[in-house]
This record gives structure tokens, sequence and C-alpha cells, in this order.
């Protein structure tokens, strides 16, 4: 065994860490597909936050009635629970596609489709109802969010909201925080290896920090105990997936972003344990949950047990401490069709929500389940975090019932060439930052 070898082994029994996958939540393997449409997991949703919802507004409004949307009576106030639709005038329609007259429909930005002619529909089983009133924003709420909301209905038939209520932060476990001393878990998203924007001596960089191979910081490298690689890991020459059969050196091509992280990772791995959950970009399927990436891709990385194939959105514990995190794919989507102050506020609603991916399968695609929601979240995370982001936030966010969530906003490092750190001892974040002229 050479010294490099011992020096490893050495890191090992440092960094050891109790780690457990939650990710069966997120496993479609064993779904199967019947040519079922999307309405069974609008209905799963909607009967699963109703009973939580019912269970809650007797605290909120003890005396007012709750009903359903077709028992509404003009002028008598009530509780009703449903689920959100949110009318949207320049949200995109494949149909304007074939319009004739697509050229009179206005160009919209292509990050943001609101309006302020868009409305809130409420509906349940029995119907729906057009909201008025100014307690709820159209410009806060999309399609798919399930909540209670107290008013009285109109003369002209629409339901004047009163007041709000949401689900709120779920139950949360107490976090063991085993860790009397400093250990690190390190987040990266958007690595992009094979695009234009990437850095082959930035990522490399990266890499030999959480190895402790720079020799400028042995002393927080030795801590790590855990890399996450949340999403588009690798960028495929999208000119090349055209459907016709690939020439040998555009296979080449085609497998050489593949072969570069496998490399990388293999180094990583060798000592620190690696989570790597796929992103829209990467060879995986599309539509949410997203599926592990296949193990055939990382012959170098598969061979050792500290690496972990996972699937996004990616749970977890590791010494006590519970993770929950995404690619990206669901804050995305909420940029498009409402607005917040950054992306920690979106991050904020979906756990106040209770919902990872709301909406979904509106505007986001996502599997159609028959019997469950696997994007409710039923137990409160102590860390939250969101890959793929244009650049780095973090804050501490408080339940009413002493919940405690450390929310990060993860970078993409091809663009910042920023990595997040997090003490699992305290929870406290900052981050690496690597610059590194270079020219491809």
């Amino acid at each position: 065994m050479t010294g490099m070898e011992i020096d490893i082994e050495k890191n090992i029994q440092r960094k050891r860490s109790t780690y457990q996958s939650l990710d069966e939540t997120f496993d479609i393997q064993n779904e199967t597909y019947r040519g079922q449409q999307y309405s069974q997991i609008y209905f799963a949703r909607l009967h699963l936050m109703r009973t939580l919802l019912y269970s809650l507004v007797t605290h909120w409004k003890p005396h007012v009635p709750v009903c359903t949307v077709l028992g509404l009576e003009e002028g008598k106030e009530c509780i009703i629970v449903g689920t959100l639709y949110k009318h949207m005038k320049l949200k995109p329609c494949v149909l304007d596609e074939y319009s004739k007259e697509r050229s009179a429909v206005p160009l919209v930005k292509p990050h943001n489709f609101m309006h302020p002619d868009d409305h809130l529909v409420l509906e349940d089983e029995s119907g729906r109802v057009k909201l008025g009133g100014t307690v709820l924003s159209p410009s806060k709420y999309v399609t798919g969010g399930v909540v209670a909301l107290h008013g009285k209905e109109t003369t002209a038939g629409d339901f004047l909201v009163l007041d709000v209520f949401e689900a709120g932060l779920a139950p949360q476990i107490e976090p063991q925080l085993k860790s009397r001393e400093d250990k690190y878990v390190v987040f990266v998203s958007g690595v992009s290896v094979g695009s234009s924007t990437s850095n082959p001596l930035q990522f490399q960089l990266l890499v030999d920090h959480i190895t402790g191979h720079l020799g400028d910081d042995q002393g927080i490298a030795a801590e790590i105990v855990h890399v996450v690689f949340a999403g588009n890991s690798v960028e495929i020459p999208s000119g090349l997936l055209n459907g016709q059969n690939l020439a040998s050196k555009d296979q080449s091509r085609l497998s050489e972003p593949v072969q570069e992280l496998d490399i990388w990772l293999t180094q990583i791995a060798a000592g620190v344990s690696v989570d790597i959950m796929p992103g829209s970009n990467d060879p995986a399927n599309f539509a949410l949950p997203q599926q592990p990436l296949n193990r055939c891709l990382f012959p170098g990385s598969r061979a050792y047990n500290t690496f972990n194939l996972c699937t996004n959105p990616h749970c977890f514990e590791l010494d006590g401490v519970r993770f929950l995190g995404t690619s990206g794919q669901n804050i995305d989507d909420l940029k498009k069709y409402s607005e917040a102050r950054d992306e920690l506020e979106f991050m904020e609603r979906t756990l106040k929500w209770r919902h990872l991916a709301p909406t979904a399968p509106n505007t986001l695609g996502c599997y159609p389940f028959t019997d469950k929601d696997p994007f409710l979240i039923e137990s409160c995370p102590h860390v939250y975090f969101v890959g793929n982001q244009d650049k780095y936030g973090t804050h501490i966010l408080n339940g009413s019932e002493g919940q405690l969530v450390r929310l990060i906003s993860v970078p993409k490092f091809c663009d910042t060439g920023i990595a997040v750190v997090l003490n699992l001892r305290n929870l406290e974040c900052h981050t690496l930052s690597f610059g590194a002229q270079f020219s491809p």
C-alpha cells in the first residue's frame, strides 16, 4: 500500500458518520403505469391535505363552520378547503403554437409569466369558485397548493376571502446533533462537466480541497464527512441527441463528460461519502421524482461503498440530522409562475405549504401517481437545500411548534465557483469559493 493510500485509509477512519438514505418515498420502480391521468395525484393530494387542514382549522377558527364549494350560501361566513388553480393570461399553451393568430399574442419574458389580470380559483370534488378580495395575493400562490380559506359567497357568485390558513411546517423530529466536534457536509451543484462554462481546474481545486490534497487547510478538509452533488453534474452536447445513429467520434464526445466526472468522483469517494443526485441536464428521466443515475455510468466510483446514487428529490439522515433537497426544478418553476424576494422565500413557501413541488404536474413534469403524492412533506427536515440557483443564500426558518430549519440555496458551481459547507454540530453555513483562470 502506497503512502497516499495509507493517508486515505486514515481519513476514512476519521471521517466516519452515520448515514441513512430515506429515498424510498421517491422510488417509482414498483409503480405500474396503466394509462392513468394526473387527476388521481390531485385527488390524493387534496384528500391528505384536507384531512390535515380539517384537524387544524378547529383551533384556527373554532366557531366558523366548514363546508364544501357546493354548499356555499350567499353572505354566510364559512371555511372551505380545496386546491388552488391560478388562471394566468400569459401562461404558455401548446395550442398557441398552432393558432393562426399567434402573432397577436404579446411576447413574454421567458423567466416569468405573471400578469396583473391573474386570478385564483379554489376547487374540490363538488365544484370550483372564483376567489376575490385583497387577502389572497395571486402573485404569491400557484396552481396545486391546498389551503383553507375563511370568507363568504358574494352576490356575484365569487368567494370573498377574509383570511387564509396554510398547513405550516410539518412536525419535526428532535435533532440528535450527535457530533460534539466539527463535522462538515459539502453541497455542490451545477458542475456541468462538458459545458462551455465548465472550468476543469476549478473543479479539481474543489476535489483537492475535499480530499485534503491542497495542503492549505487540511484540518477542515479532514472533518468533511459527506459531499452532496445536487444535480446538473454533466452537460451532454445537445446537438448530438437528434435521434440519428452516431458516428464513433460522436459517441466518444457523448460519453466524455460522464467519464471525466467519474474520474473526479472516484477521487472523492475514495475517502468521503458521496451522494449524487440527477438534475434537469443529467442523463436521467425528465419527470420528478428523478430516479438515480445508472451505475454503469460510473465504473470507477461505484467500486466504493461510499458512493451513493440518489433520487431527486433526495432525503437522508446524517448523524441524526435530517436533510431534504432538490436539484432546483421545483423552485425554478415557482419563479416562472409566482413572485418572491429571493429563492429562500420560495423555499419557505414550499415548507409552509408542506409540498415540495406544488406546480407538479400542472407546469412541472412528474410521474402520474395514483394513491399517493410523494412530494408532500410529512416530516420537517433540519436542513432544506435546493441546487442550481443563481446565487448563494441561507436562512434559519423557525416554526410555530419549535421547528428549526436551515435553508440553503446552492449556486451553480460552473458559474460561481462556489460550494456550500454545513457544520453538523451547529448547522452553521459558509461557502468555499474557487477562482481559476482557464482557457478551453
